[in-house]
């Protein structure tokens, strides 16, 4: 192509009466073209596409249509690339050109038959996106791969990220649970792609069965479950720039954290941060936190009660061993709900199972297969018609006593001899499932340093401690909520506490301090 300075040498040149022969000779050119450049004010570029004849490849234009239109009904991986259309026309047609034509001729089809797309423009509060992101992180215990919710919304751009586990429906449910408490309001419809822990089956069209948690959670959040087409990842643009923006903004440099609870920290910062930043759109800048404050003017609140952010097995029997199955781990039970049928919920963090409208257990989860996790006290009340499983049970051998108790087996052992000792040591562990351990470490000290170790001594006073401590607590609970002497009333302080404190420290109900063995 000939360039504006090409365009001045030749003009120069027929300034000084230099022929048109000559210039053309002189430049290396026709004179066809040298007088082209000079009748014209400036260089013209060459049309793109031009109508060239084709002898050979022309009369098969028309097959290449029809491979090429038949394709639109294959599957994408099934389909013609350029040098498949090439070896058809050869080997059916006697094609006799080059590939390169062939190519081009695709190439310039599909060009023309390329999807193009009409700019949207969501209205506020209207839309939210979501998806799944990974990104590699460094721990203490080395680099992992981490998946990543994030969820947008599109006519703001406000994104929320949090980091977890798995990406199962209950880390579904936890995430936007997360991501609407965070927003402190929820959309009126959220999209998602087409995974099986939120849609269970895909029907024509957008017709989908939600899975059955899914849609409680948008029964109670009021929201509509939108989902993409398949393979139409491009309805979502924003959750999709939001995955890369969390790639290449957040999580670069790798980050190195302790755990995923730091990790989340960092995100929940980093996305407070997004109010302040400017974004360019089509529309014209806009800032994010203007643009939020939009969507929060339109949307209603959340719903007073939260979520329930889990999966449930309503019915699941408990064995012999005190066990219930879920997702092929084991979990223990107390022994009064042995044999019975018990309701088992799976959170992202942990699992609770849960009999006549209460908790009776509730265990860290795991997501490795075929790992019992027991918790200890769910055991102590087996061991009175038992006691050798003491020293021969991993859940009993592999527990991690205070060392009084270990010093208070022994001196009973001396004292009583080896069976009656281990006897009246299990009496005192099974003190365990009513009181809290510091009050039973306590009387243990108290009873060595008095030389009265006997079970029945240590029962009694424990029993004799809790009453008192009762006591104590309901005389200040009475002072508190009296009025001063100044006649002014003092608000009573939560009466639930003291047996919030219990449940925490001493029921064996729910204790999550449970022992894991892998089989």
């Amino acid at each position: 192509m000939l360039t504006v300075d090409d365009y001045g040498a030749v003009r120069r040149a027929h300034r000084d009466r230099m022929s048109i022969r000559e210039i053309a000779r002189t430049f290396h050119h026709s004179r066809y073209k040298i007088r082209l450049i000079l009748e014209q004010s400036e260089p013209v570029a060459p049309l793109q596409t031009r109508n060239r004849p084709a002898p050979i490849l022309g009369p098969l234009h028309s097959v290449i249509d029809q491979i090429l239109a038949d394709d639109q009904q294959a599957p994408p991986k099934q389909r013609h690339t350029a040098k498949q259309v090439f070896r058809r026309l050869c080997n059916e047609h006697g094609y006799t050109g080059c590939y390169g034509q062939v190519r081009r001729y695709i190439r310039t089809h599909r060009q023309r038959s390329r999807e193009t797309f009409i700019p949207l423009a969501h209205p506020p509060g209207h839309r939210l996106e979501a998806d799944f992101g990974h990104i590699q992180v460094d721990f203490p215990d080395g680099r992992r791969q981490v998946s990543f919710l994030v969820a947008v919304w599109s006519y703001s751009n406000y994104p929320f990220v949090l980091a977890l586990p798995t990406e199962r429906t209950e880390a579904i449910l936890a995430g936007m649970v997360a991501a609407f408490d965070f927003f402190a309001a929820a959309p009126r419809e959220v999209w998602w792609d087409n995974p099986k822990t939120v849609a269970k089956l895909i029907f024509p069209g957008r017709l989908r069965e939600p899975h059955p948690r899914y849609a409680a959670l948008a029964s109670h959040y009021a929201f509509d479950p939108c989902y993409c087409l398949p393979a139409h990842g491009n309805e979502k643009p924003d959750a999709e720039s939001t995955v890369k923006a969390v790639q290449r903004r957040f999580a670069t440099p790798v980050p190195r954290v302790a755990d995923l609870d730091e990790l989340n920290r960092d995100f929940r910062r980093l996305c407070l941060a997004e109010q302040a930043r400017t974004v360019e759109s089509m529309s014209g800048p806009f800032l994010i936190g203007d643009r939020f404050a939009e969507e929060l003017a339109v949307v209603g609140g959340l719903p007073k009660r939260s979520f329930d952010a889990c999966i449930e097995r309503p019915a699941v029997a408990v064995d012999k061993y005190q066990l219930v199955i879920f997702e092929r781990n084991r979990y223990s039970v107390p022994k009064p709900y042995a044999f019975q049928s018990v309701a088992v919920k799976g959170y992202v963090d942990r699992v609770v199972a849960v009999a006549g409208g209460r908790v009776i257990a509730s265990h860290p989860r795991h997501y490795e297969r075929c790992a019992p996790v027991l918790d200890p006290h769910h055991y102590l009340a087996a061991l009175s018609r038992r006691p050798a499983a003491l020293d021969h049970a991993p859940v009993f051998r592999d527990w991690k006593l205070p060392a009084g108790f270990l010093t208070l087996r022994a001196a009973l052992e001396e004292r009583h001899g080896e069976l009656a000792g281990t006897r009246q040591f299990i009496e005192v562990l099974q003190l365990l499932n009513t009181h809290p351990r510091p009050r039973v470490e306590r009387v243990i000290g108290e009873s060595r340093a008095a030389h009265t170790l006997t079970a029945e001594a240590i029962i009694q006073r424990v029993q004799s401690l809790a009453a008192a401590e009762a006591l104590q607590f309901d005389a200040r609970s009475s002072s508190s909520g009296a009025a001063d002497a100044s006649g002014v009333e003092v608000p009573a302080p939560d009466l639930n506490r003291f047996n919030r404190l219990l449940d925490e420290t001493g029921s064996a109900e729910a204790r999550p301090g449970a022992n894991v063995m892998t089989c």
